[in-house]
């Protein structure tokens, strides 16, 4: 057994561990999976990895398992041959092997470990297919590097962003437009997303938008490429938007997709958190006021209003509980801003990913609730989290499901099911995080999951709580 990493930690202050050469049950999941699953919401887009076929099952297992839906990445498929004399000629000869079966009108490039490290240069063999095979009616490509011990989806998913918007966005004509980079949230939280911008009567470019590809209805026949997707012509026409609306408070906006709209064609950026929670949710809405000169719809006041009346009646139920958090950066900084703010305090913040920016991110949202920030853990992998858990035992966990086996179920306390992979339960696509109505979804379930912990440990079961 690995011995335990990081040393004892002022509360809020994110953990350094120590030199360690092992994980056991990484938090996160790889680089380049985040940037296929960001390719998959452009529309007549397929995912290629340039590199090992086993990278593309390896995607293609947790996508399917999580969405439930038929998924397709395809790789150059590099053996011994390529690592040692280069992957140009199999990633040209894949290029022209999507284009001929797929028929994709978009192919987003994301490269992994293996061609990182043999140091393939991707974005001059894109050059060199362009030019060699330049009499064919080529699709868009667009190429982003991901090797996968450089960061996590999460970061995968972003990078992807970034390079999509930097390869076709222009500001040739102006557009009506708002921008909405909704980081990686579910199916659902992107239908929802819409609705809300078609309240507020504005025309929303989200990207990616995978709510139909990755969740959509029976077919009667198989088809190579799933409907729906954010069009190429959305996505170019971002450089002359109103505005952009950017999730994420880890994310640096010189680094993010929407910053590089900022600095390049000058479109306005509002970098907000992912808006689960009343606080967070009403800084969403104050935006969405802003841009359309709309007041908060009558549907949505009433939405809010419910969401209040349901933390006060929750509140003793949920009264001085403690809970652990992990997963993705960003989601974790979202459940910590909301758990605060009902009564649950968080006492761990974790992520596989190291960003650098979660202790902040999480004192922010915290700060003015908690007399004292949660303790932040950054980099680090299951049997880290778990044994700090024991230590701290919380009442409750929230994460994905690779959580479960070494949190939920040893631990023998309540997990509530958040972010990506959720491949234990069912309708994992259909789960909705954002907005009032997300919010509220997280609530009951929260309530719901103590109160049923504290019946099965009764020895009288159900009675009038």
């Amino acid at each position: 057994m690995p011995p335990v990493k990081g040393a004892a930690n002022t509360p809020g202050e994110a953990v350094k561990p120590d030199p360690f050469v092992s994980t056991t049950n990484a938090c996160k999941m790889c680089k380049p999976l985040g940037a296929a699953l960001a390719f998959m919401g452009i529309e007549g887009c397929v995912p290629f990895l340039h590199g090992s076929q086993g990278c593309a099952t390896y995607m293609r297992r947790y996508v399917i398992s999580h969405f439930r839906e038929p998924v397709d990445i395809a790789s150059s498929a590099l053996g011994e041959k390529q690592a040692i004399h280069g992957g140009g000629p199999n990633l040209k000869l894949g290029l022209l092997n999507v284009m001929k079966k797929y028929g994709a009108t978009a192919i987003g490039v994301a490269t992994t470990c293996l061609t990182e490290t043999i140091g393939d240069d991707v974005s001059m063999l894109v050059k060199e297919f362009k030019k060699e095979f330049g009499d064919l009616p080529l699709p868009e490509i667009v190429h982003v590097s991901t090797p996968s011990y450089g960061g996590t989806q999460a970061e995968g998913f972003q990078a992807a962003l970034r390079a999509v918007v930097d390869q076709l966005a222009t500001d040739e004509a102006k557009s009506t437009q708002v921008n909405v980079l909704s980081n990686f949230v579910s199916c659902e939280d992107i239908r929802h997303l819409k609705d809300l911008f078609e309240d507020f009567g504005l025309n929303a470019a989200i990207l990616p938008d995978y709510s139909e590809r990755l969740d959509g209805p029976a077919l009667e026949d198989y088809v190579k490429i799933a409907p729906g997707g954010t069009p190429v012509a959305r996505i170019r026409a971002m450089g002359g938007a109103r505005a952009t609306i950017e999730f994420g408070r880890v994310l640096d906006p010189e680094k993010s997709a929407g910053g590089l709209l900022a600095e390049r064609f000058s479109v306005p950026l509002h970098s907000l958190g992912l808006p689960v929670g009343l606080r967070e949710c009403d800084a969403f809405f104050g935006v969405l006021e802003e841009i359309s000169g709309r007041p908060l719809p009558r549907r949505h006041e009433l939405a809010r209003g419910r969401l209040v009346d349901a933390y006060v009646d929750g509140h003793k139920y949920l009264s001085g509980k403690t809970a652990v958090v992990y997963g993705e950066e960003d989601l974790v900084v979202a459940m910590c801003a909301f758990l605060s703010e009902i009564g649950v305090k968080p006492v761990l913040a974790a992520s596989g990913g190291q960003s650098g920016r979660l202790a902040g991110a999480v004192s922010a949202v915290t700060a003015d609730i908690l007399r004292e920030p949660p303790e932040v853990r950054e980099g680090v992998d299951f049997y880290e989290i778990a044994a700090r858990a024991r230590e701290l035992s919380p009442d409750l966990v929230i994460g994905n499901s690779k959580g479960y086996r070494v949190l939920g179920r040893e631990l023998d306390i309540p997990l509530i099911r958040v972010g990506f992979p959720i491949h234990d339960r069912f309708g994992a696509q259909r789960v909705l995080h954002l907005g009032y109505a997300g919010t509220q979804r997280l609530f009951d379930q929260i309530v719901n999951a103590v109160i049923e912990k504290k019946q099965a440990d009764s020895d009288v079961g159900y009675g009038y709580i």
